[in-house]
């Protein structure tokens, strides 16, 4: 049985003018998915970045994006075992849950992660149709990161279900844990699950968007004793102060980054920090990162880089220095995991996920990407 829904469809770069709110038709479920009718759908670089490209990897139109989700299920698969029809469901990606990184417990490092969660394939990603369409062939691509989620009612990949029943108890509460299943976990995971931060550290936070707050709310969670938040925005220094910042650093009248490292190392004493987080994915900044991080520190890159972008490492030094530079995705957590973790910390006042949340009504969709990208709004989250 077919289902109706509105869907954010990208029909090109959105910088193009390419998105566009409409009806849409989905296909019938099957065995291992979920239907979910969405509360709200966070906004993040990452839809901007694959729906922003007129080819390449990944890149397929009319397709629609979105990959922080919350709502209800209002259906399963037959095979389907992870929710029942009513839970209150948060979405995060989609690993394979077979190879050794899923079975180890880093499924944000699955091998099969990027054909997963960003290609197309014909014979399974095709999932909806223009509602005015009469062709039987559905004609519009969905399940970007196994969810899709810029979509009112949207079928989902049953790995990338999160079933929050008993944690979530109101749709205004979904709405605010949207985000959740990517940026949020994403930044304070790399901080506090792939870094192993404790009390003694020093940590740089390089970057102060939504990733950037929450690795700095991590380094707050696990006491920290130094956190120090750099960007370019006066605003988002302040709010990471808020958010447990003790001390911030603006680039934006430096002559050289040079600058940073000397002022990183007068606020730590002369050593660097013990733990640099990136999520800016400058490459400029990615390398003076590991010049302001300490012996056997680590330069922890979340930040997306230009695909051509490389990092000149002075091997000898590296080594001697007892560096490490490690790769992140979405926090290396199990969001079935983390995830509850974080609405327990939200709940109880330790994650203030209000300061950088920022809600729209669907319709204004194209309000809050404008908002995000001039950094008027960290964390834009749509409502259904």
């Amino acid at each position: 049985m077919s289902s109706s829904a509105k869907a954010v469809v990208a029909y090109g770069p959105y910088q193009n003018g390419g998105w566009k709110l409409q009806d849409v038709t989905l296909r019938p479920l099957r065995d291992d998915e979920v239907l979910v009718e969405m509360v709200a759908s966070g906004i993040c670089h990452t839809d901007l970045h694959f729906a922003g490209m007129e080819s390449g990897y990944g890149v397929c139109y009319p397709r629609i994006m979105g990959h922080e989700g919350s709502g209800y299920v209002r259906e399963i698969g037959s095979k389907v075992t992870v929710a029942q029809v009513g839970d209150p469901v948060l979405l995060s990606f989609s690993p394979c849950q077979a190879c050794e990184q899923c079975r180890t417990g880093h499924p944000g490092h699955c091998v099969d992660f990027n054909p997963i969660n960003f290609e197309v394939r014909s014979d399974d990603y095709r999932v909806a149709r223009e509602a005015s369409s009469s062709s039987t062939e559905p004609t519009i691509y969905g399940k970007f990161f196994g969810q899709s989620s810029l979509l009112s009612l949207s079928i989902v990949n049953e790995a990338s279900v999160v079933n929050v029943r008993g944690l979530v108890n109101s749709r205004e509460e979904l709405a605010l844990y949207a985000p959740l299943g990517c940026g949020i976990q994403t930044g304070s995971g790399a901080i506090i699950q792939a870094a192993q931060a404790h009390e003694n550290d020093r940590v740089t936070v390089l970057g102060l968007g939504g990733v950037g707050l929450s690795a700095v709310m991590g380094a707050k969670l696990q006491g920290c004793r130094v956190i120090i938040g750099v960007d370019r925005f006066e605003s988002r220094l302040e709010l990471a102060r808020t958010l447990g910042a003790t001390h911030v650093i603006n680039t934006s009248g430096m002559a050289s980054l040079s600058e940073l490292t000397e002022e990183v190392k007068r606020i730590t004493n002369g050593l660097g920090t013990t733990i640099t987080l990136d999520s800016s994915g400058f490459p400029p900044l990615i390398r003076e990162g590991i010049n302001l991080t300490s012996f056997k520190g680590k330069l922890i890159q979340v930040g997306v880089a230009p695909a051509t972008a490389t990092l000149d490492i002075p091997i000898f030094e590296f080594m001697v220095a007892g560096k490490q530079y490690m790769g992140v995705v979405q926090g290396d957590v199990q969001p079935q995991i983390y995830i509850p973790r974080l609405i327990r910390w939200a709940q109880d006042g330790k994650l203030l996920l209000d300061r950088i949340v920022k809600m729209y009504p669907a319709s204004d969709f194209a309000d809050a990407i404008a908002d995000m990208q001039s950094g008027a709004t960290v964390k834009p989250v749509i409502r259904w």
